[in-house]
Order: structure tokens, then sequence, then C-alpha cells
């Protein structure tokens, strides 16, 4: 069984290249925009040196603050473009198949249609975040690479103003955690999309988001409420994983002071949200719709 799931996940990343693409791309526009900013702000030649003086002035918990506002924002980018490409992947993944009628070779092969759609879900729920971490990782030893280069062409102290502050550990841990648990809490969209690509025979996009726009407005025509439309919109973001946080300890005398900032990880509160009868309803939901997309793989024709 492990080793049929294993030959299946390569499988995925065989057949579908954009898993590591689209990473790669996003990382590889990040850098090129940092470059762009970079020589873009060289030219104010003395509000630059004023900058990095007054940066090495600040104290170590202000420059760990900056260094992982800007962490954070790598991660949030290449977040979304993985979630993005997850929801295009989870409406292809069976329907393909299916298209190109590849689905008669594989059903050949000594595999059920359990394990098959199983490895699409395991694609969803860990190779996909796992490969955004490892996308993020390498792109923040890139950026802050070019920081440094860039900070000691200008005669700054890249060691001190980066390196010595950086949360880097830290905010990698933080980063794992909010990918899979952003991804357990969109599972119910997951397992939605892996039945319609399964079940539907033309245009899965449509067939995907049409309920998921109808159904709120009928809602809220029939019986003035909002929950439904609510509730799917919740599922594209980790809500229960945050702790709730008091924008105004931040601020001080109206500029930013990051005396309170310990690190991204006391920002989470992880029990909450494991313990949380929403997630485990999510995940309940997404099992429901998966064993209903590995029905319909089975008794679907291949047209």
């Amino acid at each position: 069984m492990i080793r049929t799931q294993l030959a299946l996940l390569q499988r995925e990343l065989w057949e579908h290249r954009a898993l590591y693409v689209t990473p790669a791309v996003i990382a590889l526009l990040a850098s090129l925009a940092t470059i762009t900013g970079q020589a873009t702000i060289s030219v104010f030649n003395e509000a630059v040196d004023v900058a990095i003086i007054g940066g090495s002035n600040l104290g170590e918990a202000e420059r760990s603050a900056a260094i992982s506002a800007l962490m954070m924002g790598i991660a949030v980018l290449i977040f979304m473009g993985m979630w993005i490409l997850s929801i295009f992947y989870t409406l292809d993944s069976l329907y393909a198949e299916r298209k190109d009628r590849s689905i008669l070779f594989w059903r050949s092969l000594p595999c059920t249609d359990f394990e098959t759609v199983l490895s699409k879900l395991l694609t969803t729920l860990i190779v996909i975040p796992l490969i955004a971490f490892v996308a993020i990782v390498i792109t923040d030893i890139v950026i802050l690479a070019i920081w440094s280069i860039w900070l000691m062409i200008k005669g700054g102290d890249a060691a001190h103003l980066i390196w010595s502050a950086a949360p880097l550990f830290d905010n990698w841990l933080a980063t794992f955690i909010f990918l899979f648990s952003a991804t357990l809490w969109g599972s119910p969209l997951i397992g939605w999309f892996l039945f319609v690509s399964g079940f539907s025979k033309r245009s899965p996009f449509l067939t995907a988001f049409l309920p998921l726009a109808i159904l709120p407005m009928l809602e809220k025509i029939i019986f003035g409420t909002s929950t439904i439309g609510e509730t799917i919109v919740s599922r594209a973001m980790p809500k229960p994983l945050f702790r709730d946080v008091d924008p105004s300890t931040y601020f001080s005398d109206d500029r930013i002071s990051a005396d309170q900032f310990v690190s991204v990880l006391d920002l989470f509160d992880l029990g909450g949200f494991l313990t949380s009868v929403e997630l485990w309803l999510g995940m309940l939901v997404c099992g429901l719709f998966t064993t209903a997309a590995i029905y319909v793989r089975r008794y679907r024709d291949e047209s």
C-alpha cells in the first residue's frame, strides 16, 4: 500500500509539472522584484545612508520584526500561488484522465480507484504544502542574501542588520504549521473539487464554482441569512489558528513599535485550532466528498 502510494505520488509529480514550476516562477519573480527595488532606491544615496544608519541603531526586536514581516510576505505570496494551483490541480486531476482516456491505461495497472483518488488527495494535502515550504525556505535565503550583498555594497553591516536578528527557524516552523493548517482548514473545498473533477463531463471549473455562488444567493433570498456564504469564504483562511491580536500594541506615538513582538509562533493558537469542532467537521466533509469521488471514478464512463 505504501509503496503503491509513493509510486502514485511520483506519477502526480511527473504528470503535473506545475506543482514545482509554479513556486519556482513565483520565487524567481520575487527575487527579480527585490533586485529591481534595490536598483530603484539606490539612486537616493543620502536617504539610503540615513536608513542604514537608522536600521543599525534599532534594537534586535525591531530588526527581527522587520525581517519577519519580509519573510511572512514571501510566505503569503507563495502560499496564495500554491492555493490557486491546488484548486486547478484538484479540478483537473480526475477530469483530465477521462478526457484524454489515460484512465484506461491506469485501470489496467494493479491499483484501485481508492488508491488513485487517495494519491491525488495526499498530493493536495501533503505534497503541495511541502513543495511550497521548500520554495519559501529557498526564497527566504536567496532574498536575504540579495539584501546582504546590497547592504555590503552600500557600506552597511549585513551580519548585524540581517543575520544576527533574522528569526529563520522560528519563521520557518511557523510557516510549516501555517501551510498544513491552511490545507486542513480548506479540506472541504479540496474534497468538493475532487468530487467535481471525477463527476463532471465538461467544464469542471464552472461545475464546481456555480453551486458555491448560487447557494449563498438562494439562502440570502429565501432565509435572509448568509451562513453558507460565510462558511465557504472562511475556508480560504485558517482563522482558528491565530490568536486575537490587538494591533495597537505594535504602535506607540504614531510609530511602529516592536517591543511587544516576540515571534510569529506566539500569534498561533495551535491547540485551539486542533481541537476546533469546525476543523474536524470540515475534514469529515472532505472524507465524504473524497468517498464520493472514488465512487464516481469507479462507475463513471471514460467520456
